[in-house]
Formats: C-alpha cells, sequence, structure tokens
C-alpha cells in the first residue's frame, strides 16, 4: 500500500476558512431565516471593472480566432505582462526590473508555498506570529518542522510573535535563520512596516545571508505616502528578497486567478558544495516543469488593470473598500473595542471584549449578531484574544454589521 506523506498528520486541525465555513453552515442549517453578513474570509464582493472585462472578453474573442489564437503560453508568462508590471507598478516607486525576474503565476497563496520547493530542508524558517496560516502550514507539509507543542508552536520553525507590546511589528528572530516571511500590509493585523523597519530587516538579511519572502498582495491598500509598496524600495533588497504580489484583491481576482513573483538575478543561494546559485534559475526551472502558465484572457485582463482607464476603475473599489474598513474601525472604536490595522489595508483587527476567547466571540458574534469574522488564534498563538474584520463586503453590510455591534457592545 502506497505511504502518505505523514507531515499533513502534524498539523493540528482543519485549515481556518473551512472550518469557518463549517460553523457558520451549522448555524445557517439550524436558522434558515437568518440572514449572515460575512466579513471572515477576504473574499471581495466587487465586480471586475468594466476596463478589464472588456479586456477578458477580447482576450476569449482572440481564442476563437485561427490568427489570434493562443495555446501553450510561457511558463513565465507573456513579456508584455511582465513590462506593463514594471512600468506602472514597478518603476513609479524608483525600482527597476527585469521582465526575466518577473514569473507572472495563478496567485500569490500558491507562488509563497510553492517558493519552498527551490530551499533545501535544511534552512531554518522564521514567520511572524500571527501569520497568515499559510506560511506555517506549507512548511510543515513539507517536512520542515516537527509536532506542534501545546501553544501550537512547531518545533523546528521560528516564531517572532507580533503583539500590542511591540506594535504587532517581529523582532530579529534569536536565533539564526535562513528565510524569513514578511507580509506587509499585514494579513492578518492590517498594520504595516515602514520604512526604516524594512531597511533594518534587508540590512540583518545581508549581514545574516538571510533570504526574505515578501508578501506584498495589499500593497495597492497603502494610503500613507511613506509606506514602502515593495521591498525592493530598500537598498540592497534585491540581493536577499523574492516578492509575493496579487491581482485578487488588487483588482477582484479572487475567482481569474492571477499574481506574480519577483526573483531577481542578483539573489543568490549556495549548493550543497558551497558554490553560489541564482534562486532566479531555480524558480525558473521549477515554473517549467511544474506550471503550465496562466491563461492568455486572464493575462490580457491583468494587463488591463493598469491601463489609465482600467487603473481608475480599479482605484475607485479599493476606495470603496476602504471606506469600508473606516466605517468598521471607527464604529468599533466608539463601541469601545480596541482596533488596530484599517488605515493602509483592508483588514480590522480587534481585541476581543470582555476578555472573550477568539473563539467565543466568534460564536457570540454570529449567534447574536449573525456576523462572522475571522477569529485571531487561527493565525497563531498570539493571536488569542484577538480577531479579524474583513472590509471586502457590501457598503449598507458593513454599516448593518457594525450597528448590531455597536449595539451589542456599545458604552
Amino acid at each position: 500500500m502506497a505511504r502518505i506523506n505523514d507531515n499533513y498528520l502534524k498539523l493540528q486541525a482543519g485549515y481556518l476558512f473551512p472550518e469557518i465555513s463549517r460553523r457558520v453552515t451549522e448555524f445557517t442549517t439550524a436558522n434558515p431565516d437568518a440572514k449572515v453578513i460575512r466579513l471572515g474570509i477576504g473574499d471581495v464582493t466587487r465586480p471586475l471593472v468594466p476596463a478589464v472585462l472588456a479586456a477578458f472578453h477580447a482576450g476569449v474573442d482572440d481564442m476563437a480566432k485561427g490568427e489570434s489564437f493562443h495555446g501553450y503560453g510561457p511558463e513565465q508568462g507573456y513579456s508584455w505582462l511582465s513590462q506593463v508590471i514594471i512600468d506602472k507598478a514597478y518603476k513609479p516607486l524608483g525600482v527597476e526590473l527585469k521582465t526575466s525576474e518577473v514569473f507572472i503565476s495563478d496567485g500569490s497563496k500558491c507562488d509563497s508555498s510553492n517558493i519552498l520547493d527551490i530551499f533545501d530542508l535544511s534552512n531554518k524558517v522564521a514567520i511572524g506570529d500571527p501569520v497568515y496560516p499559510v506560511y506555517n502550514d506549507t512548511n510543515v507539509m513539507v517536512g520542515r518542522s516537527g509536532a506542534a507543542n501545546e501553544q501550537g508552536y512547531y518545533e523546528g520553525l521560528v516564531y517572532m510573535p507580533c503583539t500590542e507590546e511591540n506594535d504587532f511589528a517581529p523582532a530579529f528572530p534569536s536565533e539564526k535563520v535562513d528565510v524569513i516571511y514578511l507580509c506587509s500590509p499585514n494579513n492578518p493585523t492590517g498594520t504595516v512596516t515602514s520604512r526604516e523597519q524594512l531597511k533594518a530587516w534587508v540590512d540583518y538579511a545581508l549581514e545574516n545571508d538571510a533570504v526574505i519572502l515578501f508578501d506584498a498582495a495589499y500593497e495597492a491598500f497603502i494610503t500613507e505616502a511613506d509606506i514602502p509598496r515593495s521591498i525592493y524600495e530598500i537598498e540592497g533588497a534585491k540581493q536577499c528578497a523574492i516578492e509575493f504580489r496579487s491581482f485578487s484583491k488588487t483588482a477582484g481576482f479572487t475567482g481569474v486567478r492571477c499574481g506574480l513573483t519577483v526573483v531577481p538575478h542578483e539573489l543568490m543561494g549556495t549548493t550543497a558544495t558551497g558554490e553560489k546559485y541564482s534562486f532566479n534559475k531555480l524558480w525558473n526551472r521549477r515554473q517549467c516543469t511544474k506550471f503550465n502558465g496562466v491563461s492568455y484572457p486572464v493575462q490580457k485582463a491583468a494587463a488591463a488593470v493598469y491601463s489609465d482607464e482600467g487603473w481608475a476603475q480599479v482605484k475607485e473599489v479599493i476606495d470603496y473598500y476602504m471606506e469600508n474598513a473606516r466605517i468598521i474601525r471607527e464604529g468599533l472604536t466608539e463601541a469601545g473595542i480596541q482596533c488596530f490595522g484599517g488605515v493602509n489595508a483592508p483588514y480590522i483587527w480587534l481585541r476581543t471584549p470582555e476578555g472573550m476567547t477568539s473563539w467565543d466571540f466568534f460564536d457570540k458574534l454570529l449567534n447574536e449578531c449573525h456576523v462572522v469574522g475571522t477569529p485571531g488564534s487561527g493565525f497563531g498563538p498570539s493571536g488569542e484574544g484577538y480577531f479579524r474584520l474583513s472590509a471586502f463586503g457590501d457598503k449598507e453590510k458593513v454599516v448593518e454589521a457594525v450597528g448590531k455591534i455597536k449595539q451589542k457592545w456599545g458604552k
């Protein structure tokens, strides 16, 4: 009989969001007349903007004509899309990239998982706590960790607590590490890494021969001028960082699937014999072997995001979500609930009222207010006693949800 990958059995429970879905389904089955407002999973609710949809349709139409039909595309993505991204998303930041350093994919969730293929299991990995669960769980799945202890920390992984005491900014690891996950704007806390903090991390990585895996999936939601949108705004980052970006939240591509990973040519690792080798070459080899590329119509739609018309329309949607974030943040604050984030990110991270645990608050919020959020403990042990609300909802439902919460917990 075939042997399973026992590393999966180390995972403590089901993935966070399926567990949320299970509890919500159980509630709605028992209460069929209840109108549940979902501010939990960070899925968008606004449709694709007209310029993007038009490009999507045009791409599909191209597939219906022999002279414009596209079969297998380049595994790295079409260079015309990579160039648009470089010109419109990176050059305005003062960042120069080559198209051979930009890899188009079906999403940053996949890339931040698959990137582990090009790192040896002997590498010591550091992640934040709380953290986007994918970082933690995929390292467990590939066999980099031992079992979890009573607190929920996995042996062999290094955790960097992000708490109110350190303004949700992780401190440098207390031991030597080789790979560091950073996320800004942060999921789940909604906080951001300042230019000074990011420079300190780049300096640390360079001094310690570490690689930073920088998740910038929410960079389009940054509102404050001096917050870095890319780690490559920091001098030296090309020698120590890989960056992930996504069209999912930026342009509503959660059901369309498109993202990108930047692997600079300057970024080097070492072989077993100590020789330097290019991570860019490794990632290119990995993609050519395991990935067939993003569909042509999707890439046409992605390019339209950065057209003048497309970006103006996309920005309106981003502003819509950020107005929701303001409504949630200010409404909960008025109710006496302590909130964080929601200024440069579409997430509000709140301290659970009345000393409740994260899951107790989830159940109370669902049962008494018919509102769904995400328990902070699902993002790591340091998330216990906190809760995440998402701004990806319809404004009228967000207003209704905040009203119910204020009615329940308002002082």
